[in-house]
């Protein structure tokens, strides 16, 4: 099995779990760093990993939540068998930028400019949140939100 020493920076696209044996889990989606320059515009990758270490544990399990953009450490390592997922066994870490809410099973968080967006797949209502966390209203529906952001940004000088 061949592995490779590298740095990625990506997403966490969930919460990490734990693992066996003092490890956790989490996936990580990974970005091209210039999508348009590939045909087709490129997809996200990805990568599955896994971290060991009593320090990078801890901070997985305690101080990551998904949306979290980090910057890990570690070995790529091939799969065992065709067809299964590329593994990146983590050494160190890094955050980035902490993700301002979680990413829960049915929404979706979306930016507009400075604010952020949170779609639910069961509400019509729209919660709307400037970049720094601070409460900017409720849009009625997907379709009010750039008025919604428009008279926040008036009356507020668009501080986000």
């Amino acid at each position: 099995m061949d592995t490779e020493h590298c740095v990625v920076d990506g997403w966490v696209g969930g919460r990490p779990v734990p693992g066996p044996c003092g490890t956790a889990t989490f996936d990580l989606v990974v970005r091209p760093a210039d999508p348009d320059a590939v045909d087709g515009g490129a997809p996200d990758t990805v990568v599955t990993c896994a971290g060991g270490g009593l320090r990078v544990t801890h901070g997985l399990l305690s101080g990551i939540q998904a949306g979290g953009l980090l910057r890990v450490t570690g070995a790529l390592v091939e799969p065992p068998a065709r067809g299964e997922p590329v593994r990146l066994t983590v050494d160190a870490l890094e955050v980035l930028d902490s993700g301002l809410f979680p990413v829960l099973r049915g929404m979706v968080r979306d930016r507009y400019g400075d604010c952020c967006v949170i779609f639910g797949a069961d509400r019509e209502k729209v919660p709307v949140f400037t970049g720094l966390g601070q409460w900017v209203g409720e849009a009625g529906n997907p379709d009010a939100v750039a008025a919604l952001i428009g008279i926040h940004e008036r009356v507020s000088g668009g501080d986000a």
